[in-house]
Formats: structure tokens, C-alpha cells, sequence
């Protein structure tokens, strides 16, 4: 794509720092990043988001954010990670080229919070669960 921020890394026109890349996969810094470390993982054909991603190079995407994390637990010294990847502007992807965060997590107080709190009622468990096997 000519105006994805990202194919133009993957191209050279934009520079980046590096953490990892092979002939499918593409790993660097953040340069807005939430955390010491905050990788971006992203292959290097564009996808516009995990929903249109081949499974094989999902898989491999997700092999190369494993790596990331276990490496910012041993070399950066983190205390745990968070790897998020947001599908649709909606869920908060500004960036329409499939790409999934590793973001070490060093301290409770960090000032990032991901936060799954909000209790839902009266939802149909048993039918949404019904009509999403349905799908899969």
C-alpha cells in the first residue's frame, strides 16, 4: 500500500530501530511507545488487520512477539508483558496494517492500565455462544 506507514518501514523509506526481522516478519520500536521496549510486530505484507491475515503468518507474527517479551523479561528487566493487537479503529487501531504491541511491564504504577471491568447483565451466554460456533 503507497500510503501505509508501515509498508513504507518494511520498505526503507522510513527508517526504524530494529529488534527483529525475517523474510515474513517485521519487529521494531514504538516511536510513541507506552513503555520502555513497546515493540511493534507486523508482517511485512500488507494486511489490513488480523481478520485478513493468512493463519500460517499469524501464527508466525505471534512466534516473533513471544520472542519480544521473553526478551524484555530476561534483557530489559521487565515484570511481565501485555501483547495487544487492536482490529478496527473502533478497538483503537490507528494504523490499518495488521501489527500486534509488546509492551513490557515494569511496575503496578507504570501509568498504563488495560483494565477488563465492566460487567455486562442480561446477556444470553448459552446463544451468543451458540451463534459464534455457528461462525467459527
Amino acid at each position: 500500500m503507497d500510503n501505509c506507514i508501515f509498508c513504507k518501514i518494511v520498505n526503507g523509506d522510513i527508517p526504524c530501530y530494529k529488534v527483529y526481522e525475517d523474510a515474513e516478519v517485521l519487529a521494531f520500536l514504538d516511536v510513541s511507545p507506552v513503555t520502555k521496549g513497546h515493540t511493534l510486530v507486523i508482517p511485512k505484507e500488507h494486511f489490513d488487520s488480523l481478520l485478513y491475515c493468512p493463519k500460517d503468518l499469524l501464527g508466525k507474527v505471534m512466534a516473533v512477539a513471544q520472542k519480544i517479551a521473553q526478551a524484555s523479561i530476561t534483557t530489559l528487566g521487565a515484570k511481565g508483558v501485555n501483547i495487544v493487537n487492536n482490529t478496527n479503529p473502533i478497538a483503537g487501531q490507528t494504523v490499518m496494517h495488521f501489527h500486534v504491541h509488546v509492551i513490557p511491564r515494569y511496575s503496578d504504577d507504570d501509568q498504563l492500565k488495560l483494565e477488563f471491568n465492566k460487567n455486562l447483565e442480561n446477556l444470553n451466554l448459552p446463544v451468543i455462544a451458540e451463534n459464534l460456533s455457528k461462525k467459527i
